[in-house]
């Protein structure tokens, strides 16, 4: 999604995003029908909230779909320092106004006053212009900031906390529409949603996605073919199964990879040393550094060492070299690529039997 900024008018306080289909955007079945049945609740007048884990690409779908319906974008991030005023508005500044009348030449009439000035900001903007609001992970605000949405979702009124000048409440535009993101309740800095919040909500599911939507995905962001990143796409979803890891690998970690290897335009194979070492830097780390030991962590550069070896052997010449040139950590995986036809099954009661032992060995079945 490629979202253009479009300054707005200047009787609104902020500003609105125009958005537009990408040309690029992945639909395989797995997408439309989720999108599909989004817009359709959309257009019904029914907030959708998409809920799912990081890098599921929650916050992509949701632009892909405000695209669709055609209006101006109002885009919020959730924030633990949010408050009702934040999104909402409130009075900031004075109005000066001051009048000298001399009309008759023998009287000076003098009038001077001030008055607060109203600021309108994101909320009350896609109220009062109907515009779609994509409330990215909401729940990272705490609940008291979001009461002002009750009104606004179901009564399809925003009542303002303070009143503007003549105004104690505006009345919802018929085109305004809202679409919600968040994180499951267990990630770290998220709040609960207030029960009557999701009662007005349709939410909906967005999981890790399936290994050909991930395939056409990651080809498209990279610009490989899908049988390119296919050794990457399956290294990472074989690590994201094992279970090993403290901040489990998504699809964007997939991309990352994908896009070094065409920027730099390497082999996906452990015959390239470059590009192991890209996977052991963005998928080593997913372990907590202060959770293991360094016996520990070097059993779970191992262990990653195997999968890269089973995933992208590349079976090109000059394999049997790679342990030389990437040094001990590199050993396992050279050796692996050496049994011709072998077929490595990587589990997380092997990984912990493995380091309850302490013998540095990881076993594969044939």
């Amino acid at each position: 999604m490629m979202p253009t900024a479009l300054r707005s008018e200047s009787h609104l306080a902020g500003t609105t995003i125009a958005v537009r289909p990408s040309t690029n955007f992945v639909k395989t079945p797995a997408i439309q029908n989720l999108a599909n049945r989004s817009l359709g609740y959309l257009r019904e007048g029914f907030p959708v909230h998409f809920r799912g884990p990081a890098g599921s690409g929650k916050t992509t779908l949701a632009f892909h779909v405000a695209a669709q319906l055609g209006r101006p974008v109002v885009f919020l991030i959730g924030d633990e320092e949010m408050t009702t005023s934040n999104l909402v508005g409130g009075q900031y500044g004075y109005q000066y106004r001051k009048v000298v009348d001399r009309y008759v030449h023998t009287v000076l009439k003098y009038e001077e006053g001030a008055t607060r000035s109203w600021s309108d900001h994101r909320l009350t903007t896609a109220c009062r212009e109907g515009c779609t609001l994509v409330y990215d992970e909401f729940t990272r605000s705490r609940a008291e900031a979001n009461n002002v949405l009750l009104g606004v979702l179901e009564e399809r009124i925003l009542v303002l906390p303070v009143p503007n000048q003549n105004e104690s409440y505006i009345k919802v535009h018929p085109e305004f529409r809202a679409i919600f993101t968040s994180n499951p309740q267990e990630y770290s800095g998220v709040h609960d949603a207030q029960d009557a919040l999701s009662d007005r909500m349709i939410m909906l599911d967005v999981d890790y996605f399936d290994r050909d939507t991930e395939l056409a995905i990651a080809a498209s962001r990279s610009r490989l073919s899908e049988s390119s990143v296919a050794p990457i796409v399956d290294l990472v979803r074989g690590y994201r199964a094992s279970g090993e890891y403290d901040q489990a690998p998504t699809l964007r970690t997939s991309i990352m990879i994908a896009r070094m290897v065409s920027a730099q335009k390497l082999r996906t194979s452990t015959a390239e040393p470059r590009f192991v070492q890209i996977c052991m830097d963005l998928l080593g780390p997913r372990t907590a550094f202060s959770s293991r030991s360094a016996d520990q962590r070097q059993q779970q550069s191992k262990m990653l060492m195997s999968l890269i070896a089973h995933h992208c052997s590349g079976r090109e010449a000059g394999d049997e070299g790679t342990a030389e040139r990437l040094g001990p950590e590199a050993e396992p995986a050279a050796a692996m690529n050496q049994q011709s036809g072998s077929h490595v099954r990587i589990n997380r009661m092997q990984a912990k039997e493995a380091r309850r032992r302490g013998d540095g060995t990881r076993q594969g079945t044939s």
